[in-house]
């Protein structure tokens, strides 16, 4: 019989966020779509076709990323993995725009913490235990 270990709060944290993020996406997505060939929308983003492209791709990733989140909850290395390449995409990115700006890059760093955090967080030894049982 696998070993059961109870969800690190780090981890439920994470999967909390990301799950409120994705729900986020879908309903933003749901609103650009239903707004696209709105007048006063479609002239700032060149035209209605390149709304309703961003509204189903934000509605396609909240999907992804509540699905991810579940998937955390569950205890699902798959998921966890996931979470991090992401986390580390976007940490490489933010050295990027951090190297490439003459402006402050506050948000960057903001960024990079918050990104270390969830990793260091998906990656505690509670959390490793929790995701092998």
């Amino acid at each position: 019989m696998a070993e059961h270990t109870a969800r690190p709060a780090g981890v439920t944290v994470v999967a909390v966020i990301a799950w409120l993020s994705g729900a986020i996406d879908i309903v933003v997505g749901t609103i650009m779509f239903l707004q696209a060939s709105a007048i006063a929308v479609a002239p700032e983003w060149a035209g209605a076709g390149a709304v309703y492209t961003s509204a189903i791709l934000s509605i396609i990733l909240g999907i992804i990323t509540v699905v991810v989140a579940v998937g955390l909850l569950s205890g699902n290395a798959a998921a966890r993995l996931i979470v991090t390449v992401v986390q580390v995409l976007s940490i490489i990115s933010s050295l990027f725009v951090i190297v490439a700006s003459w402006g402050d890059p506050i948000g960057e760093w903001l960024s990079i913490l918050i990104a270390l955090i969830v990793v260091l967080l998906l990656w505690s030894r509670r959390a490793s235990r929790f995701f092998r049982a």
